[in-house]
């Protein structure tokens, strides 16, 4: 017997629909896939969930990276301002 393989977004549907709250059972059944099978995929759905909201986080970071490094850029600017400054006077 040959196996199937499932894309991705199959695979999420089928599991979000046993989040929703429709039985086990019938999933299985309407796709013909064993309840482990189910479940194997419904732990790796839950895994990778928060790795969804992530984004903010390294947008968030992503950006105190770069204020940092302008911070460094206008202090080192501001040396070299004084620096002429003092040459000129």
């Amino acid at each position: 017997m040959k196996r199937r393989k499932w894309d991705s977004k199959t695979k999420a549907m089928v599991v979000l629909q046993g989040l929703r709250g429709k039985l086990v059972a019938d999933i299985c059944n309407e796709y013909q896939i064993s309840q482990s099978e189910y479940y194997r995929w419904r732990e790796a759905f839950l895994e990778k969930m928060p790795q969804i909201f992530d984004n903010t986080d390294k947008k968030e970071e992503r950006l105190l990276q770069e204020n940092a490094k302008l911070k460094t850029l206008v202090g080192e600017l501001t040396l070299e301002l004084k620096k002429v400054n003092e040459c000129l006077e």
